[in-house]
């Protein structure tokens, strides 16, 4: 715990605006103090956070595991198990037990073997490596690893309570590993004596092992040619050999082992006998038709084949694929034959594993099967096999997170205790149905509510525009509440000209949202440049949206081009109405009527239902903003949102100014491009530009950067969310845009210079007169004037070298709607907002509304409001808001404001309390709005007026004091990368600064000294998903999209880490093993009871010797002593580690029992030999001696 102190009398400052003293380099102890004006007071702050209270790891993974390869079920624990091509492992149980596990290599995961009931995992990696997984830890760690050097991996098959794995390779080879030791046994069925000697090609890969239920020491092998051969462990020779024409797929045997099924690639399903195998008994093809002329169709291949036998009825068939060819556009099907009677369900995607599920693990008994699980490339779904129209399970798990592409996400820790039940009694309400009535039958695992756990919501935006609540509450995932925000709008036609062409694929896309919690107010922003604002209410409601157009485009004089002279409109001096509302229009329709005169070639992307529309109980849309096409330019995409539901405000920016709506009285307040924001308080020195008037003439030069653009705006348009909703993880880096101007100086290829900014098309201006110097000249002790860099709009590419050039183009800008006009015309984005009680001026005694505005350039304005405090008057009297000149600076883009009391306690943003938009009047008692406000000065009276401010951007982050706004703290986060997302969270009862930068470092700071407490290199690589998606939320939690269809969460709190094993599930429970039925006498007699089989006698380096140490190296794991120390907190960890000390003192027991038998053995030689001697002197004389 320190103290930190620090006084502002008596400091000299070197530049205004508080700039940094030495500029202290990134990595420094702490935030360098900085000069400030002279107060008279000092403040005292006690900073509790240190770094012992940090510490990073990923926590849980949701959704569904992105491009799956594998599936397993261990039919005793009830657990389930997805590989995928990541090298990542899925395993899942009952609700809330949810594991996920990595393998190092990243190699894909081609098979999944559960070790029944013994809670252990094998997997087969695309690396050719085995590994063995201990799942009886929460976190489930490598125990050992067997590496193959000579021969590829291709099947492996691990027989019920054996400890013995048959490895089939690609050179068609069958070797042997023990599990306990994973070691290679000796005993190797070799490809050529499988087969013939006379027979001269190779079978080719093994593609499936299995023993046989009648007798566990004969083996099935089948090679991918077509030849199928039953090997005798025993004699170590065929029992017999299958030739057939056709590739195989798969086999499965029926339960009393006298016959299989192999599934072909020609379609076809073969039933072989035992008794004569010189031909199949049976040949089907189950979907090829007779065509006229007698010849079957040609049908595709079967790829997996199940052949259940049930108790009661006829046995079950089950395979996927085998469709005709000759059927175009058919979707992926699982085929399901129950006697003369064959369903075919259609699955949403292809097909890349199924299993099905019986009542018993041996594979000698009826079957009796009750489930398929199929794995889809997108999905996960169970098949109820007990009815007869073969209804599907309800997935308990969140495995439709993708349902539409992943967009936007936003996270909320310590909600509202009340919300999450009304948002899943709403959800409930629209839920499907038709599911199986039966329990879902992955049950296994155990998992129990911990005490650290708090209301948590997620909520995520879709390509499609709808947005989904999540119950994110103890590390688990459940939906909601999902909202449509396309029904909003009118079903856009493809005959409505360019706005519908831009977006015409996803024009309801989510890019960003906004929620306050308190007064369940919900904000969205879509792709078509659109803000639709949301009300809760827990009853339907006719109602008729409001529509409002606000026109947030720059006029062509804004463009400076050679041809222009210092008498243009753009270099003179601000008009007097320059902060005044800009005419806009307010309709309940969308745009079809009241276009102003001067306005005729403007249109918006989307049309809003013009009539009174029936909504469901929940969110209901109660108005909507529009930035509109304006003489064929599309509108720049919304780059920041804040709104206030005390205030009755919303604030939108762009590259091309800001916009506040009162959202109450569904007017604009103001519209202003960002510098009319300046005034003149613009430290550039800079002229003034305001927003489009409505006239219908443009200038040429206007248009000439927007016409090479328009080509192909309808790619760039979407460039901010489509690398979303690729599914695929190749990024590539789009190259910086250089500047071309003659007059500009560059550093690493940007441009430098103030007068080049001011540039159209690479055609600089050079100024005359007294307008010249004005605008060469730069802000006092300011680094050269930069491009404008949005953190909101990029791409982001992986750093190749360490030389300063590769950092500058590792991390590039996309080349986006708004970025192309931010780069070419050099406006200045507005990249943050945020309400809050603070000081508009210096002067101000106490704290008002105002609302914090950050750009790209790194300047920081402040715009007092002014807002009627009587309710009614709230209603009538109209909201004055406009710039008081006070401007802040730091280096690169602004990311995030947070405001703390004088005594480091976090200051919230006023509210007002949720009331029923739609509930039944009281005459008795008239709602009135309740509005909760956090003035700076409510909690501090010992410590007088005033706040801090802590301003977060790319590059630095800074504390303000208001309102003498005088810079206490500067601290250079990073120097060569940006930082990409950052907050101001409360962790361990304290407040800190988090920061996650575009190199993959996670960093906290502790507030306000900002000083360094943690910085991890957390993410190996940084793609466009991950940076788009990544968001901070209180006590210590984050998350991000780890795939097109999984979110990662993670903790950096110290606190959470240590709980995090109580709040995870059990993988591994004890459960007994079901005993084998008795056959009985007669058919044991009769069927050929299963022979004793004793495979270590076979397989055990005494028989077989051992295998080659060439051929596979073993690898032991890391999950020996770190494994225990995971597990150490629960009882499972105790029963492992006391396991492996009983086996290590069985060991050493061991050892001890055999040098003790040795100096037994020598001790009855030393006593034999002794004896002999004593007879043989017996009677001798001792001179004969």
């Amino acid at each position: 715990m320190k103290k930190f102190r620090k006084v502002l009398d008596g400091l000299t400052t070197s530049s205004p605006g508080g700039s940094t003293v030495g500029s202290p380099s990134c990595g420094s102890a702490a935030g360098t103090p900085t000069a400030a004006a002279p107060t008279p007071r000092e403040i005292d702050v006690l900073e509790t956070l240190v770094s012992e209270n940090f510490q990073l790891c990923k926590t849980v993974r949701h959704g569904f595991p992105y491009q799956p390869t594998a599936l397993a079920f261990d039919p005793v624990q009830k657990i389930l198990a997805i590989g995928s091509r990541s090298g990542g492992v899925r395993i899942l149980g009952r609700p809330g037990v949810d594991c996920f596990c990595q393998h190092e290599s990243g190699a894909a995961v081609l098979q999944l073997q559960f070790l029944i009931n013994e809670g252990a995992l094998v997997t087969a990696c695309a690396d050719d490596t085995l590994h063995l997984w201990n799942l009886r830890q929460r976190r489930p760690a490598i125990l050992h690893s067997l590496k193959f050097n000579r021969e590829r991996i291709t099947f492996c098959h691990l027989p019920f309570q054996s400890k013995w794995l048959y490895v089939g390779t690609e050179r068609g080879n069958t070797h042997i590993v023990n599990i306990e030791s994973f070691v290679l046994s000796g005993y190797v069925i070799m490809w050529n004596k499988a087969i013939e000697l006379s027979t001269k090609t190779h079978p080719g890969p093994v593609v499936h092992l299995s023993d046989s239920p009648k007798d566990e020491g004969k083996l099935l092998v089948g090679f991918e040619s077509g030849t199928i051969v039953q090997w005798d462990l025993r004699a170590k020779k065929t029992d017999f050999r299958i030739y057939y024409d056709e590739a195989i797929h798969s086999a499965s045997w029926h339960h009393e082992g006298k016959q299989f099924m192999c599934s072909h690639s020609d379609g076809s399903l073969t039933v072989w006998n035992l008794r004569n195998t010189s031909k199949p008994v049976q040949v089907t093809f189950p979907h090829g038709k007779i065509q006229k002329d007698g010849k079957k169709e040609s049908c595709k291949p079967i790829l997996k084949v199940d052949y259940k036998t049930s108790r009661n009825s006829e046995p079950f068939v089950i395979f996927s694929g085998g469709l005709s060819y000759d059927k175009a556009g058919r979707r992926p099907t699982l085929t399901i034959m129950h006697g003369k009677a064959i369903t075919v369900l259609e699955m949403d995607f292809p097909i890349v594993e199924f299993i099905t599920l019986c009542d018993t693990p041996y594979n000698n008994e009826v079957q009796d099967p009750f489930a398929v699980v199929v794995l889809l490339e997108k999905d996960l779904i169970v098949v109820d096999l007990t009815q007869s129209n073969f209804p599907v399970f309800e997935n308990p798990y969140p495995m439709d997170v993708h349902e539409s592409p992943v967009t936007c996400t936003a996270y909320f820790a310590d909600c509202p205790p009340d919300i999450i039940p009304v948002l899943y009694s709403i959800g409930a309400k629209h839920k499907k149905t038709g599911y199986s009535q039966k329990e879902w039958p992955v049950s296994g695992g155990m998992w129990t509510l911990g005490s650290h756990t708090y209301p948590e919501i997620i909520i995520t935006g879709h390509a499609d525009g709808s947005i989904k609540f999540w119950d994110a509450s103890a590390i688990t995932l459940q939906m909601l509440y999902k909202l449509k925000t396309s029904k909003v709008f009118e079903k856009p036609k493809q005959s409505e000209g360019r706005a519908s062409e831009l977006v015409d694929e996803d024009p309801f896309a989510v890019q960003m949202v906004s929620w306050c919690p308190q007064s369940r107010i919900f904000c969205v922003v879509g792709i078509s440049a659109h803000i639709i604002l949301y009300r809760f209410s827990k009853y339907d409601a006719n109602t008729q949206i409001v529509a409002l157009e606000v026109r947030l485009q720059c006029e062509s004089e804004d463009v400076i081009s050679p041809s222009e002279n210092e008498n243009n409109p753009c270099f003179s001096e601000p008009r007097s109405g320059s902060h005044s509302p800009q005419p806009h229009q307010q309709h309940p329709a969308s745009p079809g009527g009241g276009t102003p005169e001067g306005v005729k070639d403007s249109a918006l992307c989307l049309k809003v239902k013009d009539r009174v529309v029936r909504v469901p109980p929940g969110y209901q849309a109660e108005l909507v903003i529009q930035l509109p096409w304006l003489d064929g330019e599309p509108p720049q995409q919304i780059s920041s949102l804040d709104i206030n539901s005390a205030y009755g405000l919303l604030a939108l920016g762009n590259c091309n100014g800001l916009a506040v709506v009162d959202y109450m009285q569904k007017s604009l307040l103001l519209c202003m491009s960002t510098l009319d924001l300046y005034g003149a308080a613009d430290p550039y020195q800079r002229l003034t530009r305001s927003p489009r008037r409505n006239r219908q003439s443009t200038s040429d030069v206007c248009m000439r950067g927007l016409s090479n653009f328009y080509s192909d705006s309808k790619k760039r348009i979407r460039t901010s969310y489509q690398s979303l909703t690729e599914l695929s993880d190749n990024q590539q880096s789009v190259d910086m845009e250089r500047s071309k101007s003659p007059t500009s100086d560059h550093v690493n290829g940007h441009c430098t210079s103030p007068t080049s900014q001011l540039c159209s098309a690479g055609k600089p201006r050079i100024p005359t007169g007294p307008e010249g110097p004005r605008l060469a000249r730069r802000g006092p002790g300011r680094p050269p004037f930069r491009k404008a860099q949005s953190a909101a709009c990029m791409e982001i590419s992986l750093p190749v070298s360490h030389t300063e050039e590769s950092r500058e183009n590792s991390f590039s800008r996309s080349r986006s709607s708004s970025v192309s006009s931010i780069d070419r015309d050099t406006k200045e984005a507005i990249t943050t907002l945020q309400f809050g009680e603070s000081y508009g001026r210096k002067g101000d005694a106490l704290p008002t509304p105002c609302l914090w505005v950050g750009t790209s350039l790194g300047v920081i304005l402040l715009v007092p409001v002014s807002i009627p405090t009587d309710q009614d008057e709230r209603m009538e009297e109209p909201v004055t808001i406009g710039p008081c000149g006070t401007v802040l600076m730091l280096k690169g883009s602004v990311l995030r404001f947070g405001f703390l009391d004088c005594v480091g306690a976090l200051i919230q943003s006023p509210y007002e309390v949720w009331r029923d938009p739609n509930a039944p009047e009281d005459p008795d008692r008239p709602r009135k709005r309740k509005l909760v406000h956090h003035s700076p000065s409510s909690s501090q009276d010992a410590c007088g007026e005033g706040h801090l401010a802590v301003v977060c951007s790319e590059r630095q982050a800074k504390v303000f004091l208001m309102p003498s706004q005088s810079c206490l703290f500067v601290h250079n986060i990073t120097e060569s990368s940006f930082v990409l997302r950052a907050d101001v969270v409360s962790v361990s009862n304290s407040v800190c600064l988090a920061c996650f930068c575009a190199n993959g470092h996670v960093m906290t700071l502790s507030l306000p000294s900002l000083r360094p407490l943690m910085d991890v290199s957390y993410l190996p690589m940084t793609d466009m998903r991950i940076a788009r998606t990544f968001c901070f939320t209180n006590g210590g939690q984050a998350l991000y999209l780890s795939s097109p269809t999984e979110i990662q969460r993670m903790t950096y709190s110290q606190e959470m880490y240590d709980n995090l094993q109580e709040m995870l599930g059990e993988l591994f429970t004890p459960i007994e093993t079901p005993e084998a039925q008795n056959r009985g006498f007669l058919k044991g007699f009769f069927g050929g009871t299963a022979h004793t089989f004793d495979r270590e006698e076979l397989f055990g380096e005494a028989a077989a010797g051992k295998g080659s140490r060439s051929l596979a190296q073993h690898i032991p794991g890391q999950a020996g002593v770190e494994g225990m120390k995971v597990a150490a907190s629960g009882a499972v960890g105790e029963l492992a580690r006391a396991r492996v000390a009983l086996d290590e003192r069985g060991q050493r027991l061991g050892e001890l029992e055999e040098r003790t038998a040795l100096m037994m053995t020598s001790a009855e030689s030393f006593s034999k030999h002794a004896h002999e001697l004593m007879l043989k002197c017996k009677d001798k004389k001792w001179y004969q001696l």
